[in-house]
Protein backbone atom coordinates (compact mmCIF):
# COMPACT_ATOMS: atom_id res chain seq x y z
CA UNK A 1 0.00 0.00 0.00
CA UNK A 2 2.88 2.22 0.57
CA UNK A 3 5.75 2.41 -1.36
CA UNK A 4 9.26 5.06 -1.79
CA UNK A 5 8.18 7.12 -4.75
CA UNK A 6 10.30 7.00 -7.99
CA UNK A 7 11.41 9.26 -10.78
CA UNK A 8 8.54 8.26 -12.73
CA UNK A 9 6.20 9.22 -9.43
CA UNK A 10 6.93 13.02 -10.49
CA UNK A 11 3.78 14.41 -12.82
CA UNK A 12 1.66 12.31 -10.13
CA UNK A 13 3.22 13.98 -6.95
CA UNK A 14 2.89 17.36 -8.94
CA UNK A 15 -0.75 16.30 -9.69
CA UNK A 16 -1.47 15.29 -6.05
CA UNK A 17 0.34 18.57 -4.93
CA UNK A 18 -2.33 20.26 -6.95
CA UNK A 19 -5.29 18.64 -4.94
CA UNK A 20 -3.89 19.48 -2.15
CA UNK A 21 -3.91 22.85 -2.78
CA UNK A 22 -7.12 22.78 -3.92
CA UNK A 23 -8.76 21.60 -0.73
CA UNK A 24 -6.37 24.42 0.86
CA UNK A 25 -7.99 26.91 -0.71
CA UNK A 26 -4.32 27.95 -2.20
CA UNK A 27 -3.89 26.59 -5.95
CA UNK A 28 -2.81 30.38 -7.03
CA UNK A 29 -0.20 29.30 -4.98
CA UNK A 30 1.63 26.27 -6.71
CA UNK A 31 4.52 27.22 -8.42
CA UNK A 32 6.46 24.01 -8.41
CA UNK A 33 7.14 22.44 -11.59
CA UNK A 34 8.03 18.96 -12.23
CA UNK A 35 12.05 19.64 -12.81
CA UNK A 36 12.08 21.13 -9.54
CA UNK A 37 10.35 17.95 -7.83
CA UNK A 38 12.50 15.58 -9.79
CA UNK A 39 15.38 17.51 -8.58
CA UNK A 40 14.62 18.05 -4.65
CA UNK A 41 13.39 14.56 -5.02
CA UNK A 42 15.66 12.79 -7.17
CA UNK A 43 18.75 15.13 -7.70
CA UNK A 44 22.40 14.36 -6.88
CA UNK A 45 21.86 15.36 -3.63
CA UNK A 46 18.19 15.18 -3.24
CA UNK A 47 16.56 17.52 -0.20
CA UNK A 48 13.56 16.01 -0.11
CA UNK A 49 11.60 12.64 0.01
CA UNK A 50 8.20 10.74 -0.78
CA UNK A 51 5.87 8.51 -0.33
CA UNK A 52 2.97 7.10 -2.03
CA UNK A 53 0.01 5.65 -0.73
CA UNK A 54 -1.46 3.15 -3.43
CA UNK A 55 -4.84 1.50 -3.70
CA UNK A 56 -5.59 -2.68 -4.75
CA UNK A 57 -5.54 -1.89 -7.95
CA UNK A 58 -1.66 -0.03 -7.19
CA UNK A 59 -3.06 2.93 -8.63
CA UNK A 60 -1.63 6.47 -6.48
CA UNK A 61 -3.89 7.79 -4.11
CA UNK A 62 -2.14 9.81 -1.40
CA UNK A 63 1.25 10.77 -0.67
CA UNK A 64 3.63 12.24 2.11
CA UNK A 65 6.85 14.38 1.63
CA UNK A 66 9.01 14.68 3.45
CA UNK A 67 12.63 16.19 4.53
CA UNK A 68 14.92 15.64 7.37
CA UNK A 69 14.89 18.71 10.58
CA UNK A 70 17.15 18.67 13.66
CA UNK A 71 16.51 19.17 16.93
CA UNK A 72 19.67 20.97 18.90
CA UNK A 73 17.52 20.00 22.17
CA UNK A 74 17.80 16.20 21.44
CA UNK A 75 21.10 16.31 19.11
CA UNK A 76 19.09 14.01 16.87
CA UNK A 77 17.15 15.03 13.19
CA UNK A 78 13.84 14.30 13.14
CA UNK A 79 11.30 14.05 9.92
CA UNK A 80 9.33 16.95 8.90
CA UNK A 81 6.09 16.32 6.99
CA UNK A 82 5.75 18.87 4.40
CA UNK A 83 2.68 17.16 2.86
CA UNK A 84 0.20 14.55 3.33
CA UNK A 85 -2.25 13.94 1.45
CA UNK A 86 -5.10 11.18 0.13
CA UNK A 87 -7.62 11.67 -2.47
CA UNK A 88 -11.18 12.49 -1.24
CA UNK A 89 -12.74 9.00 -2.68
CA UNK A 90 -9.52 6.78 -0.85
CA UNK A 91 -9.68 8.72 2.76
CA UNK A 92 -10.68 6.14 5.54
CA UNK A 93 -9.07 3.45 3.71
CA UNK A 94 -6.34 3.81 6.30
CA UNK A 95 -3.85 5.47 3.15
CA UNK A 96 -2.94 8.24 5.74
CA UNK A 97 -2.50 6.08 8.78
CA UNK A 98 -0.23 3.95 6.75
CA UNK A 99 2.29 6.72 5.02
CA UNK A 100 2.25 8.05 8.95
CA UNK A 101 3.02 4.92 9.78
CA UNK A 102 5.95 4.83 7.32
CA UNK A 103 7.82 7.66 8.27
CA UNK A 104 7.41 6.97 12.28
CA UNK A 105 9.22 3.47 11.27
CA UNK A 106 11.63 5.78 8.90
CA UNK A 107 12.28 7.52 12.42
CA UNK A 108 12.57 4.90 14.83
CA UNK A 109 14.97 2.61 12.69
CA UNK A 110 17.23 5.83 12.12
CA UNK A 111 17.17 7.42 15.54
CA UNK A 112 15.21 10.44 14.69
CA UNK A 113 13.25 11.85 17.90
CA UNK A 114 10.61 13.60 16.43
CA UNK A 115 7.98 13.28 13.09
CA UNK A 116 6.16 16.97 12.70
CA UNK A 117 3.95 18.65 10.83
CA UNK A 118 1.85 21.96 10.64
CA UNK A 119 -2.15 21.42 9.78
CA UNK A 120 -4.60 24.93 9.18
CA UNK A 121 -6.37 25.20 12.07
CA UNK A 122 -9.65 25.23 10.27
CA UNK A 123 -8.90 21.71 8.90
CA UNK A 124 -10.97 19.84 11.63
CA UNK A 125 -11.47 16.12 10.08
CA UNK A 126 -7.38 16.08 9.70
CA UNK A 127 -6.60 17.68 13.08
CA UNK A 128 -9.08 14.58 14.64
CA UNK A 129 -7.41 12.38 12.84
CA UNK A 130 -3.81 13.39 13.99
CA UNK A 131 -5.16 13.53 17.54
CA UNK A 132 -6.51 10.14 17.14
CA UNK A 133 -2.70 8.59 16.53
CA UNK A 134 -1.40 10.55 19.59
CA UNK A 135 -0.44 13.73 17.93
CA UNK A 136 -0.48 16.55 19.92
CA UNK A 137 -0.65 20.26 18.45
CA UNK A 138 1.70 22.44 19.79
CA UNK A 139 -0.14 25.19 20.15
CA UNK A 140 3.27 27.54 22.11
CA UNK A 141 4.87 27.89 18.22
CA UNK A 142 3.84 30.12 15.67
CA UNK A 143 4.94 29.34 12.35
CA UNK A 144 6.78 32.60 10.80
CA UNK A 145 7.15 32.84 7.24
CA UNK A 146 9.46 35.36 5.49
CA UNK A 147 9.09 34.81 1.11
CA UNK A 148 8.71 36.79 -1.92
CA UNK A 149 9.45 40.34 -1.95
CA UNK A 150 10.33 40.05 2.12
CA UNK A 151 12.99 37.59 1.54
CA UNK A 152 14.52 39.61 -1.63
CA UNK A 153 14.33 42.83 1.03
CA UNK A 154 15.89 40.96 4.08
CA UNK A 155 18.03 39.35 2.09
CA UNK A 156 19.40 42.81 0.57
CA UNK A 157 23.02 43.88 1.90
CA UNK A 158 22.33 47.67 1.75
CA UNK A 159 18.26 46.95 2.35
Amino acid sequence: MIRTAIPEDVPVILALVHELAAYERASHEVLATEEQLREALFGEHPAAFAHIAQDGDGEPVGFALWFRNFSTWRGTHGIYLEDLYVRPEARRGGHGRALLRELARICVERGYGRLEWSVLDWNAPAIEFYRSIGAEPMSEWTVNRVSDEALVKLAAVDG
